[in-house]
């Protein structure tokens, strides 16, 4: 059973906000209309529509009445209630189907109030309101949970879930591909709806409603159908697409005796995450013209078949200098040096900021170990330190890509759509679930005992009082070694391997001096790829995506393209995103230090304090952040070209960078003396080339010794002072081979109140 929500909300004219801040009634004398007494543009529900959906019977649709006689702020805040009260009825339909879980509309944050923050907001009405209900909210990790779960006393009564976390894709298009019998979604004006008209706008209102509760019933039911025929899976069991994604690989693809996968500790955890970097997106060339976008088909999905992954269990290598890389096979933290000469660097590096850079320079870092062998071969120096160490083993995921692949494939020239979108979601969402983080948000609505113990937390996000009795409590989880409880298929080193084969697969593009931009998976050439590259079909080739006649690219996910398809596409991250156009990309191009500040309505604006959703207006300004990831270059005042950062972060490993720094010294002048000798060898008195090449030869030599000294003096130095010369800027967390003591404070003991002791009498007391 499922059952679908939709809301709309209420804007306020500048006559309505007048009359509400002088707290008279909106509309009076007219029936079907609630007064409003706050004096801030906060929208709140106003009405409520639902369908159940019973399993081979039908869907009954409901909706919550108006009620004049209550005014509009607080019938909003029963509003929730009274659609909870009536959600049992649902259940008594059929002796046997049980009202387990509840399907919420989120197509976007304006589709839904029950997705921010563990659904607070719900929280606050439903516990502040009614004490007949319990609410218990049920987190897990990267901002996904089971809403929360209503129960009475011990008995669960029913589940809110969110329905974009399972289907990632909007309703509209939701529908369009799983059931278009069901006509398409409707649509309204929202910033057009007033308290004024609602009575007279009714009858459209309501069918916006029913139509969007009615295409959230028919895609939950063809979804959970087609994933019970396929694979003997119910979707109700997953909170996810990528847990959905999981279950489906486990249960039918998984081989544990071939390639059992590893749940790391907390240390592993914590190491080897600090080696997973994600996708690479990045402006090489700030504008073009005839350029060619190109996408890799499911990239990848194509790695987790192509490349091997790291199986076993790690073991730790505690000091791995002076070993060779090609005999490693795992995560290793190294010093790396990349050469100055290197324009496309291959090698990512997070900074201080948590901005991912991929720069030049000196720094200490934790990588896979193939993208160290590859890095060598560029020109890169690696030295490894330590670091955990895997077999290397087929990957185990070969058959789960290649079936689903297949049967997408077959689904597109059958003209399936749905199906043809149930595997490449599959396909998509696996790898992310090796990688989820540990570290979850628990938000907890509580008494006051329990908020004076929880507000001491080191890990507190956030608290404030509901009501009289309750309060709200948002904290991180898994942060120490005695509450490590990760999922129970977190695998991050299979996240991390899978994304760095990645960078891998994709470097052979992105260092093309034709490419002018790259985000993860595409890249934007000047010269189109041979055409055994390119392909629409087979998995991991590149396919074509769009001509471009004109390319403006300011920044990572801020560009515009136009298209030969006389198409402008926009990317633009921000609040003023509505507000760029064709002609903002040319003036700001033009002159990257112009700025604007601008009006931008913000109109799903949550305030967690208060936990209100309202409309605000924000003034932003408008620009572009330019070198934050590389260096602009100039010509004659012209943006044309980008360059490198260039680093030096040595991680508190100052003495062991200077020590090979010495070595690589070392044996550059031992090279060079052999040549010295060589030439001196063929040197005559007439010879004057030879003559010339040993003098340059000798200032080399001298100029080599010169730094030989240097750096032995800088060890010496370093070595006999107290504290390093050199902090590091990034923090670098210490890996033991010994479970480490908690950072965590332990739950503070319960003092039991002592009993007064009786006094003993004495033989002569008489009182």
């Amino acid at each position: 059973m499922r059952l679908g929500m939709s809301d709309f909300r209420c804007s306020q004219s500048k006559e309505e906000r007048a009359m509400w801040q002088n707290n008279q009634p909106a509309y009076e004398g007219q029936t079907g209309h609630r007064s409003w007494t706050r004096k801030s543009s906060t929208h709140l529900p106003l009405d409520l529509s639902y369908t159940a959906v019973l399993r081979l019977y039908c869907m009954e649709a409901g909706f919550t009445e108006p009620r004049p006689e209550i005014t509009y702020i607080n019938e909003s805040n029963l509003l929730l209630m009274a659609w909870l009260e009536q959600v049992p009825f649902f259940s008594s339909l059929q002796n046997r189907n049980h009202m387990d879980s509840i399907l919420c509309i989120s197509d976007s944050r304006f589709g839904s109030i029950f997705r921010e923050r563990g659904n607070a907001v719900v929280k606050k009405h439903i516990r502040c309101e009614q004490d007949d209900f319990d609410l218990l909210f049920v987190p897990t990790t990267s901002n996904y949970s089971e809403r929360a779960r209503f129960k009475r006393g011990k008995k669960r009564v029913y589940r809110l879930r969110d329905s974009l976390t399972l289907l990632t894709a909007s309703l509209a298009t939701l529908g369009k591909t799983l059931c278009p019998q069901l006509g398409e979604k409707g649509s309204i004006a929202h910033d057009e709806v007033r308290v004024s008209t609602l009575k007279t706008h009714s009858a459209q209102l309501l069918d916006y409603m029913k139509q969007d509760i009615r295409l959230l019933g028919g895609v939950m039911v063809k979804a959970q159908e087609i994933f019970w025929t396929q694979y003997k899976v119910d979707i109700e069991n997953c909170l996810t697409l990528s847990s959905l994604s999981m279950l489906i690989f486990r249960m039918n693809y998984y081989d544990p005796n071939s390639f059992p996968i590893h749940i790391p500790s907390r240390n592993e955890d914590t190491f080897i995450r600090r080696g997973y970097y994600g996708g690479h997106a990045d402006v090489y060339k700030p504008y073009g013209e005839n350029l060619v976008y190109y996408d890799v088909n499911s990239l990848y999905p194509y790695i987790m078949t192509t490349f091997d992954m790291p199986g076993g269990v790690p073991v730790w290598h505690g000091n791995l200098e002076g070993k060779e890389l090609s005999d490693l096979y795992g995560f290793i933290e190294a010093y790396v040096v990349c050469p100055r000469t290197i324009n496309r660097p291959f090698l990512p590096y997070r900074d201080r900021n948590n901005i991912l850079l991929f720069p030049t320079g000196k720094f200490v870092g934790v990588y896979f170990s193939e993208e160290f062998i590859y890095a060598r071969n560029l020109g890169y120096k690696i030295y490894p330190l330590r670091g955990y160490l895997f077999e290397k083993k087929p990957s185990p995921f070969v058959s789960f890509v290649s079936s689903l692949f297949a049967k997408r494939q077959k689904a597109k020239a059958d003209h399936n759509d749905a199906m043809s979108y149930v595997y490449k979601i599959l396909m998509n969402s696996l790898y992310g679930r090796f990688g989820i983080n540990p570290v979850s948000t628990i938000t907890e609505v509580c008494d006051r005992e329990r908020y004076d113990y929880l507000i001491l937390s080191d890990n507190l996000i956030m608290g404030d009082k509901l009501s009289e009795h309750y309060y709200i409590v948002s904290y991180y989880s898994n942060t120490g070694a005695v509450d490590w409880k990760p999922p129970k298929i977190s695998a991050v080193q299979l996240a991390a391997a899978i994304t760095a084969c990645s960078r891998i697969h994709m470097y052979k593009y992105i260092s093309r001096p034709d490419c002018y931009y790259t985000d993860t998976d595409s890249a934007i050439l000047e010269v189109e790829l041979p055409s055994e590259e390119v392909s629409s079909t087979e998995l991991g080739k590149l396919k074509r995506e769009n001509y471009i006649n004109k390319g403006f690219f300011l920044a990572a996910k801020n560009y515009l393209l136009d298209t030969k398809e006389d198409d402008v596409i926009i990317k633009h991250k921000g609040l003023a995103k509505d507000k760029v156009d064709y002609e903002w990309f040319v003036s700001q191009y033009a002159d990257l230090s112009r700025t604007k500040r601008i009006t931008v309505e913000s109109k799903f604006r949550i305030d967690w304090q208060t936990l209100n959703i309202g409309k605000k207006d924000l003034q932003v300004s408008l620009g572009t952040k330019v070198g934050t990831k590389r260096d602009p270059v100039y010509v004659n005042s012209v943006w044309v070209d980008t360059q490198p950062k260039d680093v030096i972060d040595l991680c508190g490993q100052e003495i062991t960078a200077l020590k090979f720094d010495l070595k690589c010294v070392q044996h550059e002048y031992a090279l060079l003396k052999d040549e010295h000798a060589e030439l001196i060898k063929r040197y005559t008195k007439n010879d004057q080339e030879s003559a010339k090449r040993i003098a340059e030869s000798d200032q080399l030599l001298a100029s080599l010794q010169s730094e030989m000294d240097k750096l032995r003096e800088e060890i010496q130095l370093m070595s006999a002072a107290k504290e390093p010369v050199m902090r590091p800027l990034t923090e670098s967390p210490t890996v033991l081979e010994v479970p480490q003591p908690t950072l965590s404070k332990p739950p503070p003991k319960k003092k039991k109140p002592k009993k007064p002791k009786a006094k003993k009498k004495k033989p002569n007391d008489t009182s």
